[in-house]
């Protein structure tokens, strides 16, 4: 019988998050607002509370031992603290993306994101507590049979917390997925001597045209020729998936064949996609991403010694049309 063997990657990512937990506590969460309310007028909260709640709320908050505003947000505590915006989003259960796109609610996000408030949003402050008064109450009243308090809403807050930092890391990770791989083009065709702006560079191929390699929105990378007096004609679309997590490839090799598509639709013939996990059946990724002519590994790449890295350097020269770069020549030894 063969020996079991188990295997776990250290939790590094939830040494990050737990860091991240702590940053976003004091400013974002349970333990901001109460410290933001011990500083208000008591009187003043309670009336702006008797606005935005129905009695029998503020009655059944009261039963738990609780303040209205633990759930309900009003327009003095989020003019006095911009940030606890996170914590009563949070609360109720909706990401930052159901929150903000979509809904008309984008003006408020710089509430959460560097904790002020512009024209457009203090404008209309009063409009967004009465809107999230409607929906605590309806929360509150699925809490039937149910047990609140504190410790109970804070909880709940940071199990809507905890997928935002891991799309957060994830972003990151493919942000700098994204770095490497320019970084890694740039040097295939740096004999070529691009000028280099941030993430755009252009350069000259061997017939004289202008090459343009930039980071883009959607696809990520794209390599074009500019012609003067015509369409820039495109070269390559690149999409670089930097995650690592092995069970939702698929659903990243589905987002490269929207962005691909796209590209498809813009005159791009070849369409690369560049993935970050070990193992790829060939078979299913093309299934799912037709559009994709060529599957790279990321790993391969960053491999100088690689069968896929030279290929993709090769290529990359190839599309550019640049010269390949010269081997040094040896110098004979004197006798």
């Amino acid at each position: 019988m063969a020996k079991l063997e188990f295997r776990l990657d250290p939790p590094e990512l939830q040494v990050v998050f737990a860091h991240r937990l702590v940053e976003l506590q004091k400013p974002h969460l349970q333990s901001a607002l109460l410290k933001t309310v011990a500083s208000l007028n008591i009187a003043e909260l309670d009336k702006q509370l008797a606005a935005v709640m129905p009695a029998a709320a503020l009655q059944k908050l009261a039963s738990f031992g609780l303040r209205g505003e633990a759930l309900f947000m009003t327009p003095m505590v989020l003019l006095a603290r911009p940030t606890l915006l996170t914590y009563y989003r949070t609360l109720l259960g909706y990401s930052q993306k159901e929150f903000y796109t979509g809904t008309g609610l984008g003006i408020f996000k710089r509430a959460e994101d560097i904790g002020e408030l512009g024209v457009r949003a203090l404008a209309q402050t009063s409009k967004l507590c009465e809107l999230m008064g409607l929906h605590a109450w309806h929360f509150l009243q699925g809490m039937d049979n149910l047990t609140i308090d504190q410790q109970f809403l804070n909880e709940l807050s940071l199990l809507s917390i905890g997928p935002q930092l891991r799309g957060g890391r994830n972003n990151e990770r493919g942000e700098a997925g994204i770095e490497e791989i320019y970084q890694l083009i740039l040097k295939a065709v740096a004999h070529a001597r691009p000028v280099v702006s941030g993430r755009k560079a252009m350069l000259h191929n061997a017939a004289g045209r202008l090459v343009a390699i930039e980071v883009a929105a959607d696809p990520d990378i794209v390599i074009l020729e500019k012609t003067s007096g015509h369409a820039d004609r495109p070269l390559v679309a690149i999409e670089v998936k930097a995650g690592t997590d092995v069970s939702n490839i698929h659903n990243r090799i589905g987002e490269a064949e929207k962005s691909h598509l796209k590209a498809k639709a813009s005159k791009f013939t070849e369409c690369w996609t560049i993935v970050n996990v070990a193992r790829l059946e060939p078979v299913v990724a093309s299934r799912q991403s037709p559009t994709t002519n060529r599957f790279f590994k990321f790993s391969e790449l960053m491999d100088t010694t690689s069968t896929a890295h030279i290929d993709f350097v090769a290529s990359i020269v190839a599309l550019t049309g640049i010269k390949t770069k010269s081997k040094p020549k040896l110098r004979s030894k004197k006798i």
